[in-house]
């Protein structure tokens, strides 16, 4: 090559990478983020070569993108086509009388899709009435329990906010999860100054208690709140809610998912001529050697990843979360999820210099560096035998989920796949970028505490993405 042209070569270098540059430093200079903590890094995804970056090893709060986390340790861990199971078992005698001697109960291991609006057979609960008829029960003279011992009792994360907890994007976790853990409030909203009346909840639940501190006033938003602890029945209600707007609906968790589904169960057993002696239950205690005489299967994991991916699905994430902690012990906790993540992680990609302390991004202690998402989201779309899978879950900008809006009618608009994360102060996305030239890039970027909205910062990130991409034609 003549000493001309790589002298051209050089210079044409040079000035995509200090207009990458400028492009960040305009990023940088905006008023809102003087201040805030930004942990950036977009790199070639066929050379690993950084195009632009700042921080990119700071650790940073990253909401929902912790996402990721959860939804690919699964995939590579389970693959695609698994299923969650339940299981139907009994521990008694069945006489031939069709009287059964014993319990007949329901076994979790942490499917939450079970008559969820969201994925699987709502109808389930038939299809079990048909197999217990089928295995010859007519009578049981005992108990439906629900067998929640999968999963360890604390089914509030330790390190989540007391304002998430109780309210419906923050349910408790159970090895039986039921109609999305979801509580539906009915209110009915009157002058300013009064308080609210509860009109209506479902699903109606035995022994549920509201102690009631809601206010209607000027604001033409929902500010309210639910908070309650699992397993209790007393849900407090706070916040405010818009004035003579008639009907309001409010979500809360239901606080014990798995004895209402076996209370429901009961009922339509007992409906359905099947004459159950004793009142519904749930124990975590375990016991192998009970006899199963049904199993039901959820949806495909990569439905389940597709939910928690596109729609940011916090129920399924944390089930999915907790679940993963079984690879280090029955019952699955928490802390046994971490550590499955960081053991399986620390050899792929490299990087144990992160901090994750739950499934979906809710805690403030979650802590990971822009480095370490591009690292781990470049070895997904690159390395991995479930890249496909991994793909199909991630939104696309200006199309579809969490990126309907991102980018739209920008030419990046469809060239971008990613997880978005949102929560107080929190602005966040991972992924990967095609642009229309034929350019591949993986991208992290967290800003924490901007002081503007986060609309605003939204545009700011949308106009940096497309600014430095722009710049690299």
């Amino acid at each position: 090559m003549k000493t001309k042209h790589i002298a051209t070569l050089l210079i044409c270098i040079v000035s995509i990478t200090l207009q990458a540059q400028n492009a960040l430093q305009n990023f940088l200079n905006e008023p809102a983020l003087r201040h805030a903590n930004i942990s950036f890094l977009l790199q070639d995804s066929q050379t690993g070569k950084a195009i632009s970056q700042h921080n990119p090893n700071t650790l940073a709060t990253p909401a929902s993108v912790t996402k990721l986390f959860t939804t690919a340790t699964a995939l590579e861990l389970y693959g695609g086509d698994y299923r969650f199971t339940t299981t139907l078992e009994t521990d008694g005698t069945l006489l031939p009388d069709g009287t059964l001697q014993g319990n007949l109960y329901i076994v979790g291991s942490g499917d939450p899709t079970m008559g969820s609006f969201k994925h699987g057979d709502r109808s389930f609960l038939f299809t079990w009435l048909k197999k217990v008829k089928q295995y010859g029960i007519k009578r049981i003279e005992g108990k439906v329990i629900a067998d929640i011992s999968f999963f360890d009792p604390e089914a509030i994360n330790a390190q989540w906010i007391w304002e998430d907890i109780g309210n419906y994007y923050a349910p408790g976790i159970s090895a039986l999860s039921y109609m999305d853990n979801t509580l539906h409030i009915q209110l009915q909203s009157g002058p300013i100054g009064t308080t609210p009346k509860i009109t209506k909840v479902t699903p109606e639940i035995d022994g549920l208690e509201f102690e009631n501190h809601l206010k209607c006033t000027h604001v033409t938003f929902d500010s309210a709140y639910v908070h309650g602890i699992p397993l209790h029945n007393k849900r407090f209600l706070f916040g405010a809610i818009p004035s003579n707007k008639g009907v309001f609906g409010l979500k809360g968790d239901i606080p014990n998912p798995a004895l209402l589904l076996a209370q429901h169960f009961t009922q339509l057993l007992r409906e359905a001529s099947v004459n159950v002696t004793q009142e519904a239950d749930y124990t975590f205690r375990r016991d192998t050697t009970r006899e199963v005489i049904y199993t039901h299967y959820s949806p495909c994991l990569r439905d389940i990843v597709w939910e928690i991916n596109q729609k940011s699905n916090n129920h399924y994430a944390e089930h999915l979360f907790r679940h993963l902690g079984s690879q280090m012990g029955i019952p699955a906790s928490a802390n046994h999820s971490i550590a499955t993540i960081k053991s399986y992680w620390r050899t792929r990609i490299w990087d144990d210099t992160y901090f994750i302390a739950d499934g979906s991004g809710l805690s403030p202690l979650n802590a990971i560096s822009a480095t370490t998402f591009v690292r781990l989201i470049h070895y997904m779309t690159q390395q991995s035998t479930h890249k496909e899978d991994f793909l199909y879950s991630l939104p696309t900008a200006g199309k579809s989920g969490t990126l309907t809006s991102f980018l739209r009618g920008t030419y990046l608009e469809g060239h971008l796949q990613a997880k978005s994360g949102t929560t107080r102060r929190i602005k966040s996305y991972g992924g990967i970028i095609r642009t229309p030239e034929g350019k591949n890039y993986t991208f992290a970027i967290i800003v924490n505490n901007a002081t503007c909205s986060p609309r605003n910062l939204q545009y700011l990130i949308q106009k940096l993405l497309k600014d430095v991409c722009s710049e690299n034609r």
